[in-house]
């Protein structure tokens, strides 16, 4: 009996479709994150910042402790502490953002899916249709002797 090893066991959880889907599936899921990332900070986000009087989002914050600066006025002697509420609703706009157009594509995607499906069931459906021997056309023949049966009756 051989003994499997670690290396081999590896190569072929690797070699498996799913695990290569996944990988791909990965890839290009952070690809579709910087176009939506770049979507909202460079084409909604100034446009919300429009209807905010042309400040970004992003900047909003609630100041709990102003910065102490030194007597030139550079130098900061204590740090500002503020809650930075506004990358936080950046944060959740990219997020609706992104599931919005998940969701729509995965819409997109069930559907073809579900016509492709009910386009090849019907598909089936006529081929096994075509298979079954159809019952013979009556002739005029037969008709007639239908009609002489009828009429001994």
């Amino acid at each position: 009996m051989k003994k499997s090893t670690f290396f081999s066991d590896f190569k072929k959880f690797i070699a498996k479709g799913n695990v290569l889907d996944l990988a791909v599936g990965v890839v290009v899921g952070g690809a579709f994150n910087k176009i939506v990332t770049a979507l909202v900070n460079d084409i909604i986000m100034p446009l919300v910042g429009l209807a905010t009087g042309g400040q970004s989002i992003a900047d909003l914050k609630w100041i709990i402790k102003e910065a102490v600066y030194a007597e030139d006025g550079v130098t900061v002697l204590s740090a500002e502490n503020a809650l930075k509420y506004g990358d936080f609703l950046q944060t959740i706009i990219d997020f609706l953002i992104i599931a919005l157009t998940v969701f729509c594509v995965l819409r997109v995607m069930m559907r073809v899916k579900t016509l492709t499906e009910k386009k090849e069931k019907e598909e089936a459906e006529a081929i096994e249709a075509a298979k079954e021997p159809t019952p013979p056309a009556e002739t005029t023949e037969d008709i007639l002797k239908d009609i002489r049966e009828l009429l001994k009756k």
